[in-house]
Order: C-alpha cells, then structure tokens, then sequence
C-alpha cells in the first residue's frame, strides 16, 4: 500500500536557523521530520511514498536522489573526481516526488496524484505530524468498515477543532474551540479508496472535501487513537520533539 504524505506547505516556521526550507524538511536530531515520518511507517512494512511537494519542491527531491551519500561515509577524491562509498546505509525505499503546485490546497495536492496511485486503497498522512498510530491496525480497521475513507482522531492539544463523534464512529458535528476535555480532533491520517477521487473536487482542504462530501453519505468513518499524536507547527514544538529523540525515548520511533 503507498502512503501519500503532503509536504507541500510554505517555508518552515519551526526553526530558527533553517528558515527558507518545506516545513517537513526541517531537522529533528539531524533528520528531516519527513525521514521520521516515513520511518514511522517502514516500521510497519510500508515503503513506498509518493511525496506532495510544493514550496521548495527541489530541495526534497534532492534530498531522496542524494540520499544514499547522505546516510554514508564518503572519501572524495578531487583530483580524480570519484567517490569511495563507506559503510553504506540506505533504506527499502521507493519515492515518488510529485510537484503538486506552490499555492495549491491539501485537497489539490491529493487529486493531482491520482495517476501515481496503484492499488485501490492508500493512506494520506501530514508532513507536520507524529504519531505512534498502530498504522496496520487503522488499515484493517479501514478494510472492517467497508466505508470510503477513514480518518484518524485523536485528543486535542489545546489548538484543534473538536469533532462529535457518534458510538459507529461517524462525525455528528465539527466545533471549533470546544473546551470539552472528551473530546477528539483530526490527526491528519487517512485511509482511503481510490473512489474518493470523485470528491476531490475544487480548491479546499482536503478535511473539508471529505467532511463535506462523505460525512453525511456516512462514507466517513473515525479510528481513535488514545496514544502518542502532536502537530510540529512552532519552534518550541520541534524543540520539544528533538528532546525526546535526543533522550532516546521519542514515542514516535519503532
């Protein structure tokens, strides 16, 4: 199954000295939050990515054409202009970086990638956010339900929308603000059919395509995570996050 992740976004706004650079590209413990991201999903035997760029879109198809030097210990020889490989490290990877526009919404981004889609069912996931989700778990949730697209929830952080859910999981309602503390949030992972191409219709967020077009057909159903979720969005976030991967106990790292 390939995981589609949106990295797309404008500049970084989550660290100092790396301003200019696609959010998803900047370092946690001198790793892009991208490489995180996708390792997060390796750890379940997922390999295979199709990244949405946008901003800055060479700089991470740079990063993946180069990667192999990036991972290993080189000697170049000026003279000669040849490069020794040493310990060579890699990953069981296959990327696909797509241009999907500067400007365009997370909902445009997904439809333009429709062509790269093999199989009938692919997972949407944030180039902003980490997660211990049990990824194959929410697939064969997915798979149980039989429903178009299955959003993952989860606790909110303090600055998320909150959805009422009902006891099959469908959304009832979206309330903004709400200081409820049994309340849920996106946590901006998908499972989704290949059908869902047909909703991806007009310049909106892809949340609200789906909430939209899906919600009230009940082809929108929710898997509540009750474990480890966080949004990277300010520098005091990443900061956070590096802490933990930095101490060895990042609860997003299998």
């Amino acid at each position: 199954m390939q995981v589609v992740v949106l990295a797309g976004g404008q500049r970084s706004t989550i660290s100092n000295e790396q301003e200019g650079i696609p959010k998803p590209m900047a370092e946690i413990g001198g790793k892009p939050m991208l490489w995180h991201i996708m390792k997060s999903f390796s750890a379940y035997g997922l390999n295979e990515f199709i990244i949405c760029g946008g901003y800055k879109v060479d700089m991470i198809k740079e990063y993946f054409m180069d990667y192999y030097i990036y991972q290993s210990d080189i000697t170049v020889d000026l003279k000669t202009n040849t490069v020794e490989i040493h310990r060579n490290r890699t990953e069981d990877w296959k990327v696909t970086v797509v241009d999907t526009g500067l400007y365009s919404s997370t909902g445009q981004r997904v439809a333009r990638i429709k062509e790269y889609i093999d199989g009938d069912t692919f997972i949407v996931a944030s180039g902003d956010c980490l997660f211990d989700i049990d990824v194959n778990r929410m697939i064969a949730y997915h798979g149980e339900q039989g429903k178009t697209a299955t959003m993952a929830v989860a606790r909110p952080t303090g600055r998320n929308e909150a959805l009422d859910i009902d006891e099959a999981g469908l959304i009832k309602k979206i309330q903004r603000n709400d200081p409820v503390n049994e309340a849920w949030t996106n946590a901006w992972l998908y499972v989704l059919d290949k059908k869902v191409f047909d909703s991806l219709q007009g310049d909106y967020a892809l949340e609200n395509l789906l909430t939209d077009n899906l919600a009230g057909k009940g082809q929108l159903i929710t898997y509540k995570h009750h474990g480890f979720w966080t949004p990277v969005e300010t520098y005091r976030d990443r900061v956070n996050m590096e802490n933990l991967w930095n101490a060895g106990i990042a609860p997003w790292a299998k």
